[in-house]
């Protein structure tokens, strides 16, 4: 009788296994999909006037850029900086022209209260709209109460987006063709 109940234990134990087993399988597509889903809308919101985007290989020496995508009006680029506690994702819409159209913070693992303030604060995101390279905390920008190492971090973002487009170097000021 002992040996019945503890196979059938063991025979449960199993099968929930096996069922949690194939659930997790089958919803880890479906959270890739939602993932991509929600990275193309994303994309789309930075620059509304491009209704198709295509990834582009990027072979810079930036460092901070992870990826690109070009639209009809101009890039969205995917930026990955070290900010004070961690790295800070960012998108960044860029037109042709060079001029921020849009920019969001995607994920961080900043101080919370100080620079974690930047995935929300949309008084300090907005003051890098409509820039073109030249957004530099304490110049043109107002930094983060007590995050000025995450504030400079974003603008490094924004510049490094806008210089892949115009093709400046962000790092000196220079541009590609030497002006």
């Amino acid at each position: 009788m002992k040996t019945k109940q503890i196979l059938t234990g063991l025979l449960s134990i199993t099968a929930a296994a096996a069922i949690l087993a194939g659930v997790r399988f089958g919803l880890s597509g479906t959270r890739q999909e939602i993932a991509q889903f929600e990275q193309q809308e994303m994309i789309r919101f930075m620059l509304p006037e491009s209704t198709t985007f295509t990834p582009e290989e990027y072979t810079g020496e930036d460092e901070t850029i992870a990826a690109v995508y070009k639209g009809e009006t101009g890039y969205v680029v995917e930026t990955v900086t070290n900010g004070y506690a961690g790295e800070i994702r960012m998108l960044v819409g860029v037109d042709n022209d060079g001029t921020v159209r849009g920019l969001t913070v995607r994920s961080m693992e900043e101080t919370w209260g100080l620079g974690a303030q930047a995935l929300t604060d949309t008084d300090f995101l907005v003051q890098f709209l409509f820039t073109q390279g030249d957004a530099e905390v304490g110049e043109t920008v107002d930094a983060l109460t007590g995050a000025t190492v995450t504030s400079k971090a974003i603008a490094r973002s924004v510049n490094a987006a806008v210089g892949f487009v115009t093709g400046a170097d962000t790092s000196s000021g220079a541009t590609s063709w030497g002006g």
